[in-house]
């Protein structure tokens, strides 16, 4: 696929029905043009040894495959494969009588606004929504073919086979989005799980949950009709290995997903049905071995793209900054194995980036944040998208309604402490009264207690209110006149006060990250 016809293939003249416009978006692998009411996916020529589309017959082939497979999760989106043909003017099109140069899968093109990953970023997907996923999965799982050669993919050796491939086509990224220690820490972890729980593996083949699953479930391949249904694209299709392997497998990547954007609870409901309409009830001792698996295979393609000069340039930078952030999850999901009950609160003032420090150690720790701006506002009725103008100190900000707030917090952090869980309490706590009684209760649990102050330079703190005026999915109220009051109030913490993991936020995500993680002595150092 030469330039030239790519770029013929963005006129609206190169499809046999009507557009107004044709959109083109970019994978590693593939070219995908959509127009008003379709989807055309033409496969790269390329070879990356686990996937080979080098040759014409191979991208027919694997279209063809791309079809068949998909029916079986998502019957009337895929219509069939096409052929791209060269026209008298040397472009290409979707129809007419030229030279055969390549073949494309054609699809009903899906409303952008009802996949999964657009509606959790718009608060569009609750519990009952990810139970229908959930159960659309096991139902897939449990038909799903079986057989002595896809049994063979549940074997150590297979395991261990496609972990030394991505290994070894991930170590060129070590210094780029994956430190070396935390390569070498995965690696050996790794090969330790595989050892120490050889039975488990070997019982997995023998139950029978070795099948021919998805390969490629995450957010981005699902889409939620308006009356309820769940329509699951763009499975494996390139390599059997792929998808051939224990169903736990299949659905880490989903929960997974859902860790990565934030929504551990989600991640946790998912399971929890999946499991009682499977009845697979010894999941829970491998899903989190398949999580580390896929958030790094996810950091792989994405550093792939990274690499990929044929995508724009802005795009290669945010695939570096995404393929960072699944390989600190991966890594994320191994550390928070030994960590210990634990209470982390915030402090500083609105703008200050505590909340982005409390995501970050949120995602990779798996902690659940509870925020004083949700909770605020949820005590007085509101959605945590109202906005509000009060200024400091009055209204829902007032001394009583601050008060109100801070119990709250501190009731449902014990609600998890008592459960034998974590939390991070997100919150301003401007002065050491505030704080102190979040310490005396991880006294009473036995719980370590970490005190993340959040400080950046107030140029760039002006900057980020200005921004989060413009953003409806965040609750803060938080503005300049607001930050002054704050600062001159503020009490800093002390180190008789815990654990005081000092921070400033002007750093990147992944140096905050290491920086917190560091601070807490979970993290391995060299």
């Amino acid at each position: 696929m030469e330039q030239r016809f790519v770029r013929s293939l963005l006129k609206p003249s190169a499809y046999a029905e009507s557009t107004r416009a044709v959109e083109l978006i970019q994978t590693h692998v593939s070219y995908i043009f959509l127009t008003d009411d379709h989807a055309y996916k033409v496969k790269k020529p390329v070879d990356f040894g686990f996937l080979n589309f080098s040759t014409l017959d191979r991208r027919r082939f694997y279209c063809d495959e791309e079809v068949r497979l998909n029916r079986r999760l998502c019957p009337s989106i895929y219509l069939g494969v096409v052929e791209v043909r060269e026209t008298a003017a040397g472009g290409a099109a979707f129809f007419g009588k030229g030279p055969v140069i390549d073949y494309a899968v054609k699809m009903k093109r899906l409303p952008a606004t009802r996949m999964l990953d657009r509606l959790l970023a718009v608060g569009g997907v609750g519990r009952d929504e990810v139970r229908t996923i959930a159960r659309t999965i096991a139902d897939f799982h449990l038909r799903a073919e079986r057989s002595g050669e896809i049994a063979a993919y549940g074997s150590l050796d297979a395991i261990r086979s496609n972990w030394d491939e991505n290994f070894g086509q991930s170590r060129s990224f070590c210094g780029a989005t994956i430190r070396g220690r935390d390569f070498l820490l995965i690696e050996q972890w790794v090969e330790r799980f595989l050892k120490e729980h050889a039975a488990l593996f070997a019982d997995r083949v023998a139950e029978g949950f070795i099948r021919d699953g998805d390969g490629d479930l995450h957010l981005e391949n699902i889409s939620l009709g308006e009356d309820g249904s769940v329509c699951i694209f763009d499975c494996i299709e390139f390599n059997n290995r792929f998808r051939y392997g224990d169903t736990a497998a299949d659905i880490a990547f989903l929960l997974m997903d859902f860790d990565f954007h934030g929504r551990p609870d989600l991640s946790e409901i998912c399971l929890d049905e999946y499991v009682r309409a499977t009845g697979d009830w010894e999941i829970r001792h491998v899903v989190d071995f398949y999580k580390v698996y896929r958030a790094f295979v996810r950091g792989k393609v994405e550093g792939m793209r990274m690499a990929d000069l044929q995508i724009p340039e802005p795009e290669r930078n945010a695939a570096r900054e995404r393929a960072a952030r699944y390989f600190r999850l991966a890594r994320g999901y191994i550390v928070r194995r030994t960590l210990p009950k634990t209470l982390i609160i915030t402090c500083g003032p609105t703008g200050s980036g505590k909340s982005f420090a409390a995501r970050e150690i949120s995602r990779e720790l798996g902690l659940e944040i509870i925020s004083s701006d949700v909770i605020r506002k949820e005590l007085a009725g509101l959605s945590p998208r109202d906005r509000r103008t009060e200024g400091f100190g009055e209204g829902i900000y007032g001394a009583a309604a601050t008060a109100r707030t801070y119990a709250e917090l501190l009731n449902r952090a014990e609600e998890r402490l008592a459960a034998g869980r974590g939390a991070i309490v997100d919150a301003t706590l401007r002065h050491a009264a505030d704080r102190a009684p979040f310490r005396e209760l991880a006294a009473r649990h036995d719980a370590g207690f970490h005190i993340i102050h959040a400080t950046c330079p107030e140029v760039l703190l002006r900057q980020r209110l200005e921004a989060r005026r413009g953003e409806p999915a965040e609750p803060s109220d938080g503005r300049w006149e607001i930050y002054l009051h704050q600062r001159d109030d503020f009490e800093p913490p002390t180190i008789g006060e815990g654990n005081l993991l000092a921070i400033d936020t002007s750093r990147t995500a992944a140096e905050i990250a290491d920086a917190l993680l560091e601070g807490m002595g979970i993290l391995p150092c060299g």
